[in-house]
């Protein structure tokens, strides 16, 4: 906790004074651009390797960056994006994974869900990725196959996104486009799923 504590310090001290205009202009109201779905993963933090500040990105995060296609259940992820479309009228939604994904891994190996039933059943959303997998990458090394899966992922999830009321609406109304992502930690690099050509593509810079 000394560290957050000392994080916090820092902010007020340094960074809030400098930014007190923003955050005032905040402080009442909201108008993002961009939704991002996202892995809880620790290690992708969009604001960063997209350097965006407050106000910018409207973020939704769970494990696998799944949207769950259900009929009877309210679920946290589904709500945000409903929220994020038609009241906040965002014009982008990006779907993104990323590499070394935990969820994706647990995925391929069930052994490691024996003694978390809730992620086990969560994880369930995720199947229809081995439908999706992409090629191999040679790039991808020793994580081809993970890397393999992760991309099939974010098309499985990506599909789910289309399929959703709210987005199904604003992309025929043509004030919303969908995006597909697969983030590289150890080189920081994204790759953008292109619908058309159904391959993954350098995003372009």
């Amino acid at each position: 906790m000394e560290r957050l504590l000392e994080g916090h310090k820092k902010f007020l001290e340094k960074v809030f004074p400098e930014r007190r205009d923003q955050f005032q202009l905040l402080s009442d109201r909201q108008a993002p651009l961009w939704l991002v779905i996202t892995c809880s993963d620790s290690r992708v933090l969009p604001d960063l390797f997209l350097q965006t500040g407050p106000g910018d990105l409207f973020i939704t995060r769970n494990a696998g960056n799944v949207v769950p296609i259900t009929s009877h259940d309210v679920d946290g992820c589904t709500a945000t994006i409903e929220y994020a479309i038609e009241v906040l009228r965002v014009r982008h939604a990006i779907l993104c994974g990323h590499s070394d994904c935990g969820a994706m891994k647990a995925a391929l190996d069930h052994t490691a869900l024996e003694n978390l039933p809730k992620a086990k059943r969560w994880l369930q959303h995720v199947e229809a990725a081995f439908c999706h997998r992409q090629p191999l990458n040679p790039a991808d090394g020793a994580s081809a196959e993970l890397a393999s899966l992760i991309r099939g992922n974010v098309v499985a999830q990506l599909m789910n996104l289309h399929a959703q009321p709210a987005v199904a609406k604003a992309v025929a109304e043509e004030r919303l486009t969908v995006h597909g992502w697969y983030y590289d930690i150890m080189t920081g690099h994204i790759e953008e799923y292109n619908e058309r050509e159904q391959r993954f593509e350098p995003l372009a810079t």
